[in-house]
């Protein structure tokens, strides 16, 4: 994925009450070295993301992400980001993203370098990868312990499990293992024996015609695209949900998929080597409806 623009973020202050924020960004040149040796996102993974999908130059649930950056610099304790500044970011950013096809913006606000005075931000805009087969012919995964209890996430807050930050080498790690397993995902399972979520994905499943997400509150990282599709979903006439899901549970599932924000909507087709039926003509219709302009 080769990126096409950069652009570095002045970050304001959360209150900042100007409207024009154009003076606080500046173009770099996506391929040239841009950061400093002591940036504590590349020392520590000492930031946090989002990932926007971007739809024929549109992206997609910008305000859903935003306030999820929100919400994830409130819990990794970085100072707010000036939504209307990250706006005005994505923005230009989606200017410069293709504009037919699928692209990606991405949003970074990393604590900076160390013991500097200010945080370091910047955004870029790249074309999507084809997801054009997981979406059409479906995903193999694995359940995958992710070493913790159901209740660890509560006792101890500071290990940020509720937020997107860009420590994710145990993502990347678990993705080889599911490969190492001849799938093409995992699904994060509990210790206790609970369901989860994906490395890089939210996971929604059909149990009795019901459409249910494991709950939040669990270390989960609520889904944008899974708030667009059970509003879309319930919008339809279908029922959804949130559940505290036991692992055994996905041994009576009828349909499932992983969703995100750029690969959308996966069928899953086999979960720890026991086969999920496909649905066919839901998934396309799911994907049609997240490849609509949505904002």
């Amino acid at each position: 994925m080769a990126l096409r623009f950069a652009l570095v973020i002045e970050p304001a202050a959360s209150d900042d009450p100007r409207s024009d924020f154009d003076d606080t960004f500046r173009t770099i040149d996506p391929s040239a070295p841009a950061l400093s040796v002591g940036e504590l996102s590349t020392q520590r993974g000492d930031g946090i993301f989002e990932s926007i999908g971007v739809v024929d130059g549109h992206p997609q649930e910008t305000q859903a992400h935003l306030e999820r950056l929100a919400h994830s610099a409130a819990i990794c304790d970085l100072p707010a980001p000036n939504l209307e500044q990250w706006r005005r970011a994505v923005a230009i950013a989606a200017a410069h993203a293709p504009q037919q096809g699928e692209g990606v913006i991405k949003l970074i606000l990393s604590r900076g370098v160390e013991h500097g005075p200010a945080p370091t931000a910047w955004t870029t805009a790249a074309a999507a990868a084809d997801n054009t087969a997981a979406r059409e012919q479906g995903i193999r995964v694995v359940t995958l312990d992710r070493g913790y209890g159901i209740d660890t996430p509560a006792a101890a807050p500071w290990l940020l499990l509720g937020a997107k930050t860009l420590s994710y080498a145990v993502n990347m790690a678990a993705i080889r293992e599911a490969h190492r397993r001849g799938a093409d995902d995992a699904i994060f399972v509990t210790s206790d024996g609970f369901v989860l979520e994906a490395p890089t994905a939210s996971l929604i499943v059909r149990i009795d015609g019901r459409f249910v997400t494991p709950a939040p509150g669990a270390g989960i990282l609520h889904g944008t695209t899974q708030l667009s599709l059970f509003a879309h979903l319930e919008s339809e006439g279908f029922e959804t949900g949130y559940a505290t899901l036991p692992t055994r549970a996905l041994k009576d599932v009828d349909a499932a998929w992983l969703v995100s924000s750029v690969r959308l909507a996966a069928p899953i087709t086999a979960i720890d080597g026991v086969e999920v039926p496909l649905d066919a003509g839901l998934t396309a219709s799911i994907n049609r409806y997240l490849l609509s302009p949505r904002d």
